[in-house]
């Protein structure tokens, strides 16, 4: 069943209205007019909203899409991809919070880069999904392209978990931007571009925008061959990557306090990469489903789940550290 394109409108445009009502009507001022800070307590509530959309949505797919005894299937496969991608989505966190520090970006200003990453992503990533699943159906050979990668990825990924981060200032593509587009010395506010001495400037804000979707873009190419080892399904794929990219926003201010806390996150994302990639491999020789969605997922769940717990049990000495830094900041102030 392919939805038609009145569903693909309204989704979308609830879509985009959610997120211009999270940017307008729910973002919090200062009372000179400036845009304030995102409070941890708002971006959990919201965090919480979005996961339970997501079910909802998943439970919509279970009792009314499609013919009913694909149902059950298909909602699970939903559900599936929504782990998937909301796990790796989580790591995007950790590089968001290195370009927001190497750059120095005001915390009020980051809501905005935030919001206009995700429209940028959510369109390179309809692209993406939608070329994906053309070369499938015109390609199946490509699943073991597909999955190899995962599997190299994984594994790339797992043996660079201690390896020291780069500057992202570095970024071939902002050197280059750099040096053929006037950049301002510093931030005019949340604007992108201005206009100084008569002719039109970008922002550093411009710049790291930029590298923000530059980042999605590299996450994607694991994201994406990772959920069509559960479906080639453009409706499933599209959807639950639309949910997980929505809560991005509100997850990087809820956790990016803590994030440095998710030591074993990375542990466990290369690992889920690599299981996804060999079920990949699986289904292609099996020429169907070789590894049931229902097992994909437990074992997904239990993987990401398992190393979250680890690494907030192995630094739970860290948070109350920092509890009482909080206290004692609060008390000063």
């Amino acid at each position: 069943m392919a939805p038609s394109i009145w569903f693909w409108t309204a989704f979308n445009l609830a879509v985009l209205g959610l997120l211009l009502l999270d940017l307008g009507v729910f973002s919090r001022k200062t009372p000179d007019g400036e845009p304030a800070p995102v409070p941890v307590r708002t971006a959990l509530l919201k965090s919480a909203a979005y996961v339970a959309l997501a079910l909802g949505f998943c439970a919509w797919i279970w009792t009314g899409y499609g013919p009913e005894a694909e149902r059950q299937t298909r909602a699970l496969e939903f559900l599936t991809g929504y782990v998937i991608e909301w796990s790796l989505s989580v790591d995007n966190i950790f590089v968001f919070v290195l370009i927001f520090a190497k750059f120095g970006v005001p915390p009020q200003y980051q809501h905005r880069v935030l919001f206009w990453g995700i429209l940028g992503a959510l369109a390179m990533r309809a692209a993406m999904i939608l070329l994906g699943t053309s070369l499938l159906r015109e390609f199946d050979w490509l699943m073991v392209v597909f999955g190899l990668f995962l599997v190299f990825s994984g594994w790339k990924m797992l043996r660079s978990v201690n390896a020291p981060e780069g500057d992202p200032r570095d970024n071939p593509v902002l050197r280059f931007l750099e040096r053929r587009l006037p950049v301002t010395e510093g931030y005019r506010g949340n604007a992108f571009t201005v206009r100084e001495a008569g002719r039109r400037m970008l922002t550093p804000l411009a710049l790291v925008l930029i590298l923000v979707e530059l980042t999605d873009l590299v996450f994607a190419l694991d994201s994406i061959p990772a959920i069509f080892a559960v479906t080639t399904d453009p409706f499933i794929v599209y959807t639950a990557n639309v949910f997980a990219i929505l809560g991005l926003r509100a997850m990087y201010f809820a956790l990016s306090g803590i994030i440095h806390r998710f030591r074993y996150l990375k542990h466990g994302l290369s690992i889920v990469l690599m299981v996804v990639g060999a079920k990949m491999l699986a289904n292609y020789w099996a020429g169907g489903k070789a590894v049931p969605v229902e097992w994909a997922l437990a074992l997904t769940a239990a993987i990401i789940g398992g190393s979250i717990a680890l690494s907030l049990w192995k630094t739970r000495g860290e948070a109350r550290v920092e509890a009482q830094v909080e206290t004692r900041r609060e008390a000063a102030g």
